[in-house]
């Protein structure tokens, strides 16, 4: 028997809410875009284009006002990254499960919090690290734990774009409560996805530097991890690189892999794109990564990037049939190699986790 549609409330529509969260909500079986929360007229005036059957709400007050009438089943919170902790413990307390789009807060004890209060209330919490979906990821993934790579020795991870002049917004400002900078913004994802592939980070070092003129928060970052069983992950996080660098280079005692670009599903978004389109997230040949061993170079096919995989997961743990796609404690632990991070690049130290 097919289970009821869950009425979803998104809170913000700026680039997260209108590029990620509402297409994905909206192209997901058993999920409905029920409200949108946004105070910008002009953003109201998109949603409600986009996606007509939603209900256009000025703030968040209107939002829990409303949330008996509109059947509400699920918040998502893609607002500015200060207003995550807030916004999450308001629908947990008034008994609604959370999405938090990354990173879930701008400190470990806040994220703790969080889910303390949601385990109290015995409901769910998870993390949008879409970047776990990403095509070239999920290639990487797949290749060390199939071991074809043998003991990996280095993950080299880039997330690089050249910016060299400030665009403005809350993600340039330098006050920590914002949780701006490229190791929040950026760095969220890459040290999430080290994770995934190589567990627990015990040692911590990082440059974290301010390049562009005006600039508040940090625009051109280093991370480098030692993970638990030994494997170095080393991150590169920069809005100043006029020259990219592989994407992902993985060295194992078998060969390496390596590849170059990022993974197209967000443009295919931002161009209006949904993963109810054909051919969602296939990624061309000429876009293949490589098994390389000296001089031997082998295509490998990426796999095909599925974000949509995120919010079916989540469906399913909704209805009592899996875990959360992400869960909250990842990304808690997470936070804890960014605040780590911060603190060697302060001192010029390794910090020990």
């Amino acid at each position: 028997m097919d289970s009821p549609q869950l009425n979803v409330g998104l809170i913000g529509y700026g680039i997260a809410g209108a590029v990620f969260h509402a297409p994905l909500i909206s192209t997901t079986p058993g999920l409905r875009l029920a409200a949108v929360v946004t105070a910008d007229a002009g953003r109201r005036a998109r949603a409600a284009r986009q996606h007509p059957g939603a209900a256009l709400l000025p703030d968040t007050d209107a939002l829990w006002a409303a949330a008996p009438d509109l059947g509400l089943d699920l918040v998502v919170v893609a607002s500015p990254n200060r207003t995550h902790v807030p916004l999450a413990a308001t629908a947990l307390r008034a008994g609604l499960p959370v999405v938090v789009d990354k990173p879930l807060a701008a400190t470990a004890a806040e994220g703790e919090q969080l889910v303390r209060l949601a385990e109290e209330r015995g409901l769910l919490l998870s993390v949008f690290q879409n970047r776990r979906w990403d095509g070239d990821f999920r290639t990487v993934r797949q290749l060390v734990g199939s071991g074809r790579l043998g003991r990996v020795h280095r993950f080299e991870s880039r997330f690089e774009r050249w910016r060299p002049r400030l665009k403005g917004g809350w993600r340039e400002l330098g006050d920590p409560a914002e949780a701006g900078g490229v190791l929040y913004d950026l760095g969220s994802h890459l040290v999430d996805q080290a994770l995934v592939l190589f567990g627990p980070a015990t040692r911590v070092y990082a440059e974290l530097d301010v390049r562009r003129d005006g600039a508040e928060a940090d625009d051109d970052s280093f991370v480098a991890l030692t993970h638990a069983d030994g494997t170095r992950s080393h991150l590169w996080l920069s809005a100043t690189a006029g020259d990219l660098g592989p994407r992902f280079r993985v060295l194992g005692s078998q060969g390496a892999y390596v590849t170059h670009g990022l993974d197209g599903q967000e443009d295919a978004l931002r161009a209006g794109r949904t993963p109810a389109d054909p051919d969602w997230g296939v990624v061309p040949p000429q876009r293949w990564g490589a098994l390389r061993a000296g001089d031997t170079a082998e295509p490998l096919p990426t796999l095909p990037g599925a974000y949509q995989d995120y919010y079916a997961g989540l469906v399913r743990a909704l209805h009592g049939r899996g875990p959360a796609p992400v869960e909250a404690g990842d990304a808690v632990e997470a936070l804890r190699v960014l605040e780590a991070a911060q603190r060697s690049a302060r001192t010029g130290a390794a910090v020990q986790l």
